[in-house]
């Protein structure tokens, strides 16, 4: 018989049913507990509320555990490419070397954009923000490939997939071009996905470009890192705008958006900006350990520092260190802003203040040094951290919709006004 909660309620008892995940999560089944009680949860940011079973990533915040898929991020980070994750987080196992080889030639196929698709990008400043364009475009995608909705056709839902997979690097790749006033590059389908999107950034007209293999390797492990992670802002954005029944690509354009904001996806960028502030005050990095020390006095925040979900340590954060040292020793970078950074990581792992609040550098940290190593401009870095997502988007959304899931509604607490008398104009 399975287990029960009681929950009594002006003296009379309910009763709901107990869940458990296969790693052992439990959950109450309140989904009737409004019927029943006439009273709903107050859950402020949904931190104990689980609104969907899913089985793409498992996540152990106390212990430091994440999974795709069953498979640990360990050892995907190590032995495989980006694609592959993709696909086994899309299609819920790794492809054989024909299945990958089928996915593979059909994203090399879309990864062009209609030409039309230019004007609506000539329409945004050149200073616009990457991201800003990227969510627009995506969205505007719609428009160009509206065979789309119903989605009951496997086919098409596959074709969009790969549509955005292979597409949503060029369209990145444009905003920097157009912001350093240089010619956007074309896609180059011989290379492989990561060498060909670093092509479309780095390469000019009047010189060869060759694709480092470190920053390559080293890109590819942002990328796994990033593809997923459970229930988080934009990935439950993706999925409550999918509930709609909206297409795929407005339901990834609010993914975007919702990455964009400065406490999810934009934290890389803020530690960027923060090692630069701190450069521009002289570099002297035990001043701002001890301002963060005291922040209730100096209002000073360390960006890139713990973690929401991981209290002990981000799994993430262990492997990501350990590519940050290979490129920055690979790649023989001097940058005073990134000595600040080996500063700021120093003071976390040893200093008691840090340790005991378990405020180690987290994947933003080591992903924001990374890019900055690689020249990849700070705006830039969001949008980086979107094409990793992108695959954990499109599989959650496919996910919800496999699941036929209903319209996400949340309820509220009312703490408005009550009922008032209406006053003509004339007599307020």
């Amino acid at each position: 018989m399975a287990n029960t909660a009681e929950l009594t309620v002006d003296g009379k008892s309910y009763s709901f049913p107990t869940l458990e995940g296969t790693e052992h999560e439990k959950a109450f089944d309140i989904s009737n507990l409004r019927d029943q009680t006439g009273y709903v949860t107050l859950d402020r940011g949904y931190k104990n509320t689980g609104a969907t079973k899913s089985a793409i990533t498992f996540l152990d915040g106390e212990l430091g555990i994440l999974q795709y898929r069953g498979y640990s991020i360990e050892d995907l980070a190590a032995k495989a490419s980006f694609l592959e994750v993709a696909y086994l987080l899309i299609y819920g196992e790794l492809p054989t070397k024909e299945e990958f080889n089928t996915f593979e030639t059909a994203i090399r196929r879309h990864t062009l954009v209609n030409e039309d698709m230019r004007k609506i990008f000539d329409g945004f400043p050149v200073n616009a923000h990457p991201m800003g364009v990227l969510s627009s475009l995506v969205s505007a995608m719609s428009a160009f490939y509206p065979d789309l909705q119903g989605g009951s056709d496997e086919d098409k839902t596959d074709l969009h997939i790969i549509r955005l997979l292979a597409k949503i690097p060029t369209i990145a790749t444009w905003s920097y071009k157009r912001s350093l006033g240089h010619p956007m590059n074309y896609p180059k389908n011989q290379l492989d996905y990561i060498p060909n999107f670093l092509n479309m950034m780095f390469s000019l007209p009047v010189e060869d470009y060759k694709v480092d293999p470190v920053v390559a390797e080293a890109l590819n492990v942002l990328l796994i890192l990033h593809a997923d992670h459970e229930q988080n802002c934009s990935t439950s954005t993706v999925r409550l705008v999918g509930s709609s029944q909206a297409n795929i690509y407005s339901s990834i354009s609010a993914g975007i958006s919702a990455l964009w904001g400065p406490l999810h996806g934009g934290a890389n960028q803020e530690v960027i900006e923060m090692l630069e502030d701190i450069k521009a005050d002289g570099g002297d990095v035990s001043k701002y350990v001890e301002m963060a020390k005291n922040a209730k006095t100096t209002g000073f925040r360390l960006f890139g520092f713990g973690h929401r979900v991981y209290k002990n340590f981000d799994p993430r954060a262990k492997i990501i260190k350990k590519a940050a040292d290979d490129v920055l020793s690979k790649l023989g970078v001097n940058d005073p802003v990134l000595e600040i950074a080996k500063g700021l990581e120093e003071a976390a792992l040893h200093d008691d203040y840090f340790v005991s609040r378990k405020l180690y550098p987290n994947v933003d940290f080591y992903s924001g040094i990374i890019y900055r190593a690689l020249g990849i401009p700070t705006n830039m870095f969001t949008v980086l951290f979107a094409i990793g997502r992108l695959p954990g988007w499109i599989a959650q959304w496919k996910e919800m919709r496999e699941q036929k899931e209903p319209i996400g509604r949340p309820r509220q607490i009312y703490t408005g006004a009550t009922l008032r008398e209406f006053k003509p104009l004339d007599q307020r």
